[in-house]
């Protein structure tokens, strides 16, 4: 079981037009994260379902059934997002999550954290140190060329995956986000060359696969994204799983590790699911990319209200 833990915001900074770091403080937090990098650490925040409406208290172990058991009015509305960072220790630990700000109303993430204040309360269920929780992608074993491909979503797992990665790791990163002022300073690896892809208008995912067919050598335009049909709504492609219900089988991958074949690769893709789809379609079924050494993560659908 996860732990649930009561926070507040300490400090909101607005890092771009379409981004705001929060800083999370709490004493629940003293237990909360887990034993080895952060990586795409992904986590549940609940916020409340309405403004000025408080937060109820969930106890213990019983926190969950508790929280569905709650009417539809009370409960706090879900959504998931990966860690960008933890800091400190202790009472004194500090989380910092990386909000997408959408334009006009949206999600109940997006919303809150336009209008968040030092103050303001929600809830975060993650991992306790020293207990498996799983949430964690990226396993390229020993993969010596590396593939990350995201859009804002992904932004921040992506980030905190590069600033994990040892000194002589090697390959492309492809950040899309929607405008040029969103492009980040990134520290990376010299042999890890970042790429990053303000749309400035054009179809969410096309310019993240109109690249990636650069590199790769497959023909790919930013517009070609609109036409994909998303077969799986839960998009969700790694060594170890499969939403579509593929057989995953020992010689796939472990849970610890993915094997990256003799050639190298690994790959890990994440974002608004037609790109997603698109991209997967593209390495496994074109390209001919073992399975096991690729993770394709659907992290959202654009015009699709997601639950969480």
């Amino acid at each position: 079981m996860p732990i649930l833990a009561r926070v507040s915001v300490r400090s909101v900074e607005r890092l771009s037009p379409s981004f705001a770091r929060i800083e999370l403080v709490g004493d629940d937090l003293a237990d909360f994260g887990n034993d080895g990098p952060t990586l795409d650490q992904r986590i549940k925040l609940f916020f409340p379902p309405a403004p000025g409406v408080a937060l109820p208290e969930l106890s213990g172990e019983d926190w969950y059934a508790e929280w569905l058991a709650l009417p539809d009015d009370e409960r706090p509305r879900m959504r998931t997002y990966t860690i960008r960072s933890i800091e400190g220790d202790g009472i004194e630990k500090r989380l910092y999550v990386d909000f997408v700000l959408h334009p006009g109303a949206h999600g109940p993430g997006s919303d809150w954290a336009g209008a968040a204040q030092p103050g303001d309360e929600i809830l975060v269920a993650g991992p306790k140190l020293g207990e498996p929780y799983g949430g964690i992608e990226w396993l390229p074993g020993d993969a010596t060329r590396l593939l990350l491909v995201g859009d804002e979503t992904a932004v921040p797992a992506v980030v905190s995956i590069i600033e994990s990665l040892p000194a002589d790791a090697t390959g492309s990163v492809f950040l899309e986000v929607p405008v040029a002022g969103d492009v980040q300073e990134v520290a990376a690896p010299e042999g890890l060359k970042v790429t990053w892809l303000p749309r400035e208008g054009a179809p969410v995912g096309g310019p993240a696969l109109a690249a990636v067919g650069g590199l790769l050598g497959f023909e790919a335009k930013p517009e070609d994204v609109t036409s994909v049909e998303v077969e799986d709504p839960d998009l969700w492609e790694t060594p170890i799983y499969s939403s579509s219900g593929e057989e995953v089988t020992a010689e796939i991958g472990s849970a610890s590790t993915a094997d990256s074949g003799e050639d190298g690769r690994y790959a890990w893709i994440a974002g608004e699911s037609r790109m997603v789809t698109a991209l997967r379609r593209h390495l496994v079924n074109e390209l001919e990319m073992p399975r096991k050494q690729v993770a394709f993560m659907g992290y959202w659908r654009e015009g699709v209200s997601m639950k969480g």
